[in-house]
């Protein structure tokens, strides 16, 4: 799925999951696809990014989320890291993130909706692996997040298989049609849109 990307992973999906809110992307050219590991912070407070550090899985992508999104750096160098010595494939962070330029430097594909240098507390637990919303889609854990340049998307765990394979599909589909644009046939004829 990361290499089919967002557009086409969100319209072979009936174009379901798109997380509809800007995100940054901190290592530009990054592209990634994985499950989710899902945390629900306390509201300007990033000890549940630490707590799903200590359980998450190779592989998995982080998603971060607060009650209210807001400014506040729930992750900065140190936490990306760890992230990435975990193997953690990549990071959503539904607030701000912190240290881009260190962050850009690991390499860990990380999207946030901010970058500031305000910092979270370390008071309130967080909520492991719950079912969370990013820019009004729901992610529950284990839920495939794909993302790239284009944003992010959610694919249900249950629908993966079908979604990879419409995908793929379209893929080719599209790859038959950049042929034919390039020799010089317009869209309103390849798609039939004329009438």
């Amino acid at each position: 799925m990361a290499a089919l990307g967002v557009a086409t992973v969100y319209e072979a999906s009936g174009r379901d999951g798109l997380v509809d809110a800007e995100l940054v992307q901190v290592v530009p050219g990054s592209r990634v696809a994985g499950p989710a590991r899902t945390v629900l912070c306390g509201q300007n407070d990033n000890l549940g990014v630490q707590q799903a550090l200590a359980h998450a899985a190779t592989g998995e992508v982080l998603v971060v989320t607060m009650p209210q999104p807001t400014p506040v750096a729930l992750v900065g160098d140190l936490l990306a890291l760890q992230a990435n010595v975990r193997g953690i494939a990549a990071m959503l962070i539904d607030a701000a993130v912190r240290d881009r330029d260190e962050l850009a430097g690991l390499g860990l594909p990380i999207w946030a909706r901010w970058i500031r240098a305000a910092g979270a507390d370390k008071q309130f637990p967080g909520k492991l692996d719950t079912t969370v919303v990013v820019g009004g889609q729901r992610i529950a854990p284990g839920d495939y997040v794909v993302m790239n340049a284009d944003g992010a998307v959610a694919v249900a765990k249950d629908r993966v298989a079908d979604v990879v394979e419409a995908a793929q599909q379209r893929h080719h589909n599209e790859a038959a049609m950049r042929e034919r644009l390039a020799a010089g046939e317009p869209t309103l004829d390849l798609l039939g849109l004329r009438r």
